[in-house]
């Protein structure tokens, strides 16, 4: 099948081959290494739940975190126990641009690694406002939450949002976050970024929607979406999660507009190693002292 806007240039053709959160071949072969630095979010989504821990294995999860300078020496160290490694991510365990350290430290692994991928999960709130600061840091690519483009959907998944020191709820608080996360997505995707879209899919609100995310994903430059089958916790707890065949009439339906990516590990934000195989994220962290809790988790 060939899809309107799919990039087809020497990035992607690399990124196919080398990304393990992009492409299925590559999830069984080739290593990512998720550095845990940005502490804080600034927004909050009814099912998102952040926490300190060695037990979960889900996004916003980790056992410590890491400075940027911490976080730069810890991908040498990585490399020794994982040689097949060829991303460096930031994945959290708060959103990536609500604070400077993601940018620091890909700035940091990029003068050390300079060959690695680089690549950014984010709520896409300051996206565009970064937009050139990734770029120029060595990231090629980046992957944007995008749960509903429609904020009466989006109100009942994002209970509010934080804005230059303004916090906004409800219809208002969807509008700003769909407006952003369209702006950066343009954004990224006009220097010559790979986006994908991760999107929750949560039973009764969203699932119907999957078309038109991913038909306006596309409009905009995005490469690939992810749907990610809701973890019920937090607000969300009572709610349940999709079954497979939910699951699979989504990516169907998503896959009209864009190629789906069906591979997602639900990883965590210090997972090491290759997805389709093991994690070495407890031997990495054993190498490695935490720093003081003084770096704040909001």
């Amino acid at each position: 099948m060939a899809w309107p806007g799919t990039i087809t240039d020497t990035l992607i053709g690399k990124i196919s081959r080398l990304h393990p959160c992009f492409s299925g071949g590559a999830n069984m072969n080739r290593g990512r290494i998720h550095l845990p630095v940005s502490p804080a979010c600034n927004i909050q989504c009814r099912f998102c739940k952040r926490s300190f821990n060695k037990t979960e294995h889900r996004p916003g999860v980790t056992a410590r975190l890491l400075t940027p300078s911490q976080a730069a020496q810890l991908v040498d160290k990585a490399l020794e126990l994982c040689p097949e490694i060829t991303v460096v991510g930031i994945a959290g365990p708060g959103d990536t641009l609500a604070t400077p350290h993601a940018l620091e430290t890909f700035r940091l692994v990029h003068q050390r690694h300079p060959e690695l991928i680089k690549c950014l999960s984010t709520n896409g709130l300051l996206l565009e406002r970064h937009a050139r600061d990734l770029w120029d840091a060595g990231v090629r690519t980046v992957t944007v939450t995008v749960n509903a483009v429609d904020p009466e959907i989006l109100q009942y998944i994002c209970s509010h949002v934080v804005l230059d020191g303004r916090r906004y709820e409800g219809l208002m608080a969807a509008r700003i976050l769909i407006g952003a996360q369209k702006r950066g997505i343009r954004r990224m995707a006009e220097l010559g970024a790979i986006v994908k879209i991760n999107t929750v899919l949560i039973p009764d609100l969203n699932d119907s929607h999957i078309p038109e995310i991913a038909r306006t994903a596309a409009e905009l430059g995005a490469a690939i979406i992810n749907i990610i089958p809701l973890i019920p916790q937090h607000e969300m707890a009572d709610m349940e999660a999709p079954d497979c065949t939910r699951l699979n009439e989504a990516r169907e339906a998503a896959e009209e507009f864009l190629p789906v990516f069906r591979h997602c590990q639900h990883c965590r934000a210090d997972a090491c190693g290759i997805p389709g195989r093991s994690d070495l994220s407890h031997l990495l962290y054993e190498r490695h002292q935490s720093i003081p809790e003084t770096f704040s988790h909001g």
